[in-house]
């Protein structure tokens, strides 16, 4: 005993039922644990039994061993949590031996245990009635986080760096019950910043007089976004990619140059964005702003069904539509006239799986059109491209490939707070009620109350939600007849709603002024979002002209997800989502997304196929997919077959056509051969 005795730094002091507890420790390390009762003699309490323990069993020492112990001690500590009497005894029987012991503040847990773990106001967490040390705490929230379900590294990450920054155990379980405490649930805050940029005043432009007269009667300057455009050679023809976050004013740079253009007699604007939803909106807003200058007419993929013309006029000084609605009006042979001006609105859509490459393939061919038509027109110059983007990781690779000036402006309008929560799918209607009523409750220095957008994965659960929210709230969806969107748009945009629950509609911007977006979910169908659909999203919160700043509130299910095929679980994904880097925009070709684009080139260009598929961003393996076209009868040379015509008018993929043309030769009724095509794609 006395060369170990002799070698302890620390000899801790803890009072039990049984007496005191006993634990030298050396090098941060418990040599053994032992148990000292003590007994009254004439001289003061003294060292009565002296036992070490060795898992259950005991075995009784001398008790003036404990003395030798001590003396050869560094240090003596009390923990604090023995009562005053024990303190007081178990220092007068060291006095007794002209030792000094201290009091320490201690986790009682770890006492229990045999363990001395002094704590200090920098490492103790409160754990409600006492305070205990980072370890305990965090074994106490890992056996909450079990109870619950078990959360993945990132997310239990997330939780044990809060329990130390707050060294509170109670605050941090409460996030697990839905309690909404804003301190613990923000994640991050993005900064408002302003670019210095000059800004160019509108008097300066030399626009068409229509154009002109229009602009100066609204603003002095334009935006900072629309400056630099300017700047970039916007108004000298030049084709440029615009990458500006959501809000900042982007869209009036394909506006201002296309009207500009269609007065001056050198080719209509065409608006294409990706969904239905957006051309029906735009269409009624270019109606309402540039009707009295120009006519508007709307395109949409419905026309890839049933092609009547109605409501659609291909003469009209702006078309407003969906990519795939003028893209069918390609594939069929539309003569859409003189095109002086091309808005892509929402380019991203480029590396998307099931739109991606029919978006390259639409920009090519459109391409092929113009430059054709100029060819034969020598009064027409040609189209001018304005690309439209607020999330593009690869903004000068794309810029290249699209052979356009790069404008990037990376100003934020307004902060933007950024929250974590975690919730079951049960519990968080709840607590998205608490947001939304929270928001709505305020109101911004600018007068307006602040509103809520749900992004969620399905339909249905749109309905759900809002239903569940005591304010006036509307669900809003591309199921929803144009009527009732239009419905939902206005009480909106009149503050009569506190919130509407959405699917990915809204994300590509349908322009709902939101203080505040909340994600039900991080999926849309089947898939988890991915980082620029993600930040397409949380960039609806926040709008300079309404709020003070921006709301984003990411509501994640421990260890969920939304289909056995998903890898990955909620709470993993919620911080690849909040911690990534914005994916590169890219088209990727798989075999069956590469004879869609070449059967609808040869329907377009014919020969000049090839050189179609060259100009595309994506690689297509030109060769191998006209051989397959080819081995399929979808082509014959150099132009479509009758099945290849209407395989590539009604955009189906090779597989679906086989599908369809085997039904029909099955004689089954269309109904089936519908429900065939519908199992097949679950089945992928």
């Amino acid at each position: 005993m006395s060369k170990q005795a002799q070698q302890v730094e620390t000899l801790f002091c803890h009072e039990t039922d049984r007496g005191y507890q006993i634990v030298p420790q050396r090098d941060g390390e418990r040599l053994f644990r032992g148990i000292l009762e003590l007994k009254e003699t004439s001289a003061g309490p003294r060292p009565g039994r002296f036992v070490v323990k060795n898992g259950s069993s005991e075995k009784p020492r001398n008790p003036d061993e404990f003395i030798e112990l001590a003396r050869g001690a560094d240090r003596i500590r009390i923990s604090q949590q023995t009562s005053r009497d024990g303190r007081a005894e178990l220092k007068e029987m060291l006095s007794g031996y002209q030792l000094d012991a201290t009091a320490v503040r201690t986790c009682r847990l770890c006492a229990n245990k045999g363990e001395y773990s002094p704590i200090s106001s920098e490492t103790a967490i409160d754990a409600g009635n006492e305070y205990i040390c980072p370890d305990c705490a965090t074994e106490e929230l890992e056996r909450e986080l079990a109870f619950r379900g078990d959360l993945t590294g990132a997310a239990q990450d997330r939780l044990e760096d809060l329990l130390l920054e707050v060294q509170d155990l109670e605050r941090i379980t409460n996030l697990l019950k839905g309690r909404l405490d804003p301190d613990l649930t923000k994640f991050d805050e993005i900064s408002a910043n302003v670019d210095d940029v000059e800004l160019q005043r509108v008097d300066s432009l030399n626009l068409h007089p229509g154009v002109q007269n229009l602009l100066e009667s609204r603003f002095e300057t334009l935006l900072p976004v629309q400056s630099l455009a300017v700047q970039n050679g916007l108004l000298d023809g030049d084709d440029q990619l615009v990458v500006s976050a959501t809000a900042t004013g982007k869209t009036l740079v394909g506006e201002m140059t296309g009207l500009d253009r269609v007065l001056n007699g050198q080719g209509k604007m065409l608006f294409l964005v990706p969904l239905v939803a957006l051309a029906n909106q735009k269409h009624e807003d270019f109606e309402e702003e540039y009707g009295d200058l120009a006519n508007v007419t709307i395109r949409v993929g419905a026309s890839r069904v049933r092609d009547d013309g109605n409501n659609f006029d291909p003469s009209a000084d702006i078309i407003v539509g969906t990519y795939e609605g003028i893209d069918h009006a390609l594939r069929t042979g539309r003569d859409l006239g003189d095109i002086g001006t091309v808005v892509i609105d929402e380019v991203h859509t480029l590396q998307e799986q099931e739109r991606g490459h029919r978006l390259d393939g639409l920009i090519s061919r459109l391409k092929y059109y113009c430059e054709r038509r100029a060819k034969r027109k020598q009064e027409y110059g040609g189209a001018q491209w304005v690309y439209l983007s607020a999330t593009v990781g690869n903004p000068r690779d794309l810029a290249g490939a699209l052979e356009a000036n790069l404008v990037e402006f990376e100003e934020r309008p307004v902060a933007l707070e950024r929250h974590v929560t975690f919730a079951s799918g049960q519990e968080k209607p709840n607590i998205e009620n608490k947001l939304v009523k929270r928001e709505f409750d305020r109101e911004s220095s600018k007068g307006y109350r602040g509103q809520t957008i749900i992004f969620t994965n399905s339909r249905r659960r749109c309905h759900e939600i809002s239903r569940k929210l005591e304010y006036n709230a509307a669900p809003y969806h591309a199921g929803l007849d144009y009527g009732r969107r239009k419905k939902v748009e206005r009480m909106f945009a009149e503050q009569e709603l506190s919130a509407v629950v959405t699917t990915a509609a809204l994300a590509a911007g349908v322009d709902f002024p939101a203080s505040q977006v909340i994600f039900d979910s991080l999926a849309m169908g089947i898939e988890w979002l991915t980082v620029q659909e993600f930040h397409q999203m949380l960039g609806r919160a926040g709008r300079p002209d309404y709020h003070d700043r921006g709301k984003v509130y990411v509501l994640v299910e421990p260890d969920g997800s939304y289909h056995n095929s998903m890898e990955m679980s909620e709470d993993e994904v919620a911080f690849k989502l909040l911690k990534g880097e914005m994916e590169d925009v890219r088209t990727l070709y798989d075999e069956s997304a590469a004879i869609e684009e070449t059967l609808a080139n040869v329907t377009v260009g014919g020969k000049a196929a090839k050189r179609l598929n060259d100009r595309m961003i994506g690689d297509v393996p030109t060769k191998h997919a006209v051989g397959k076209l080819l081995e399929y009868e979808f082509i014959d040379g150099f132009s479509p077959t009758h099945l290849g015509r209407v395989i590539t008018s009604h955009f189906l993929a090779p597989d679906e056509a086989f599908r369809i043309v085997d039904g029909i030769r099955k004689d089954k009724h269309p109904f089936d051969i519908v429900a065939d095509l519908e199992l097949f794609g679950d089945d992928e």
